[in-house]
């Protein structure tokens, strides 16, 4: 199995299931969450901004990288941070997040085979 696919399935079982887990369960999380949802935000932020980086000196493309720097990541920060007194829109920012991730790695993981 290829990389590609490897970061597709990753994107499919993990990321998604975690992005709806916590959309549904909003501020019912366990509280051990919190501060794993805060970093995680950070990880992914500095994740994308080397990768724009890089795709920028390629002249790749790295619109999605973008869609992570200020959509994904603050997203996560704000929720981690907030705890409890997230706003409930958050959580169905998340929530969607999760089910776009679900399909959009889904449809190209199908389309690769």
């Amino acid at each position: 199995m290829n990389t590609e696919a490897l970061v597709h399935l990753f994107h499919i079982i993990i990321v998604g299931a975690l992005f709806i887990y916590v959309g549904i369960i909003k501020e019912n999380i366990p509280k051990i969450m919190f501060p794993i949802l805060f970093y995680l935000g950070i990880i992914i932020i500095a994740y994308h901004i080397y990768k724009v980086y890089s795709y920028m000196k390629l002249g790749k493309g790295y619109w999605i990288n973008l869609i992570h720097i200020f959509i994904i990541g603050p997203t996560l920060i704000w929720i981690g941070y907030n705890r409890e007194k997230t706003q409930r829109m958050f959580y169905e920012i998340l929530l969607m997040l999760g089910f776009a991730a679900i399909g959009y790695h889904g449809y190209y993981l199908m389309k690769s085979m």
